[in-house]
């Protein structure tokens, strides 16, 4: 390849633009705050990080849109889901930077600000939405906040994103279509069921036969122990997990969900390896972006206490709010729950550790 013009650097970046956007509204008031330049610097190097974050959650959506997702794609998946979670790792630092300015250093040019508000922020609205999180999701508030506060350009933006199918959505078909957890001539959730009878049955007797126990404690712990045994019944009983989901309590739905945990039971074989890691890469996705809005809150508290965002919002009440709140895989982190000792998972017949394992001897018998 011939190259035909020579690049400069600073025009290939383009950073005449970039090093003069920075516009600080005090300065439109008289005196330029100091440290609203940092705060603008900080906003706008988070967007940049949006806007490749986005991007690399639209190429991972494009690859899973595919009716059958090859296994060289799959590292293509991991690979750029794990670059999002290096850059949620920034966005995490960088809040500490943020906290080099004082509450009284803000307070030079807050008010300038209104009714301006990182709740604005389009990029951040259309990674949830790409993620799984639409409005339906979402608490009243920010739902009225969405109505209320968006450019019509940007609301329109968002109902389009929110219209197209979410990495939530391609991930519980793709786990659908796995046949790794329904096997003609073995019962595999036969099997698991008896595996979880016997760990509770163990769990049952060490509560009932603790010395140490008093019998309020010993009491309330085997209700705990009934109460998981009514969620194992549940993962297992299609009516009462259609129930589970009508209630909210689960978006994923059974079928995808037994394919996951047996993902998570079996994750050592090397064809479970991969999918494995993609579901734990999008946990950890979550997991950053819960940590960044916690982070952010307490910021906000610390630089705010209670006063209201320059948006309208409660301030620190509604960020700390939406921390918990807003998670699409939250299904993936509760997985956990249908784990039961490696001691205890049952044994796979051979012609199915061979679909699962890379077998080189074909001399085996």
């Amino acid at each position: 390849m011939k190259i035909q013009t020579p690049v400069y650097y600073g025009d290939y970046l383009q950073l005449p633009k970039i090093l003069s956007a920075q516009a600080p509204e005090s300065t439109k008031y008289g005196k330029t705050a100091h440290d609203e330049t940092l705060f603008i610097i900080i906003h706008q190097a988070y967007e940049l990080w949006f806007k490749q974050i986005l991007h690399e959650l639209n190429s991972v959506r494009e690859i899973m849109q595919q009716p059958f997702v090859p296994s060289t794609d799959l590292s293509v998946i991991i690979a750029r889901i794990e670059r999002v979670t290096t850059i949620q790792q920034l966005l995490i630092d960088q809040i500490q930077v943020m906290e080099t300015m004082t509450s009284l250093d803000f307070m030079e040019f807050r008010d300038y600000l209104v009714p301006a508000s990182g709740f604005q922020s389009i990029q951040f609205k259309l990674i949830e939405a790409i993620l799984g999180i639409k409005s339906q999701h979402r608490m009243e508030v920010e739902k009225q906040f969405f109505n209320s506060r968006l450019k019509a350009e940007d609301k329109k933006l968002l109902e389009a994103e929110e219209a197209k199918i979410s990495i939530f959505e391609l991930l519980e078909a793709w786990l659908e279509r796995m046949p790794f957890s329904q096997f003609e001539d073995f019962d595999f959730w036969g099997e698991y069921s008896q595996a979880v009878d016997k760990m509770l049955k163990q769990d049952r007797e060490i509560i009932s036969n603790n010395p140490v126990l008093d019998d309020r404690t010993r009491t309330m712990e085997l209700k705990n122990l009934d109460m998981t045994q009514n969620t194992f019944n549940t993962l297992l009983d299609s009516s009462l997990y259609t129930a589970w989901q009508g209630e909210g309590k689960v978006r994923l739905s059974q079928k995808a969900m037994l394919s996951a945990v047996f993902i998570y039971l079996y994750r050592d074989y090397p064809a479970l390896q991969m999918p494995f890691r993609i579901l734990n890469a999008l946990v950890e996705v979550d997991e950053k972006f819960t940590t960044w809005r916690y982070r952010h809150a307490i910021m906000v508290q610390r630089i705010l206490g209670t006063k209201i965002g320059t948006g309208g919002s409660s301030g620190h009440e509604y960020l700390r709010s939406t921390t918990e709140r807003n998670r699409a895989f939250i299904d993936f982190f509760n997985l956990a729950t249908f784990l039961i000792p490696k001691s205890m998972i049952p044994t796979l017949p051979q012609n199915i550790k061979d679909q699962l394992d890379i077998v080189y001897d074909s001399f085996r018998s």
